[in-house]
Order: C-alpha cells, then sequence, then structure tokens
C-alpha cells in the first residue's frame, strides 16, 4: 500500500470546516441558536491557522530534507 506524506495543514483546515457544517446543521435541526456571522471569522481564523501550520510544515521538511543530502559520517 502506498504511503502518503502527513499535510498537518490540511487537516486543520478539514476540521475547521467540518466544524462550521456541525454547527450550521445543529443550529437548523434547532439543537441550539447560532448567529449567521460567527461562521466568518471560525472559518477566517481556521484558514489562517491551517496556512501557517502549512508553512511551518514545509519550512521543517525543506530544512530535514537540506541535512540528509549532504555528506555521509563515516
Amino acid at each position: 500500500m502506498l504511503r502518503h506524506e502527513l499535510q498537518p495543514g490540511k487537516l486543520i483546515a478539514g476540521l475547521v470546516l467540518v466544524l462550521a457544517g456541525v454547527l450550521y446543521a445543529g443550529d437548523a435541526a434547532g439543537a441550539w441558536d447560532i448567529p449567521w456571522f460567527v461562521v466568518i471569522p471560525l472559518v477566517t481564523g481556521g484558514l489562517c491557522l491551517a496556512g501557517a501550520v502549512a508553512f511551518l510544515t514545509g519550512r521543517v521538511r525543506r530544512r530535514r530534507q537540506r541535512g540528509r543530502t549532504g555528506a555521509e559520517p563515516a
């Protein structure tokens, strides 16, 4: 089975969007009352956090890859 690398930025973005969907589904079902404008800062903040995490993950991976390409110790 082929393995894929973990992408935490996409994971965070997905979780935030699922949370927004759950909030609106609960509001539509009548479980609670959520104002319409609550989702805007939630999604915006979540996507900004996901972008920052993806950026940091990329930097860490590039740094690790650069360290592996050097001469191997004898």
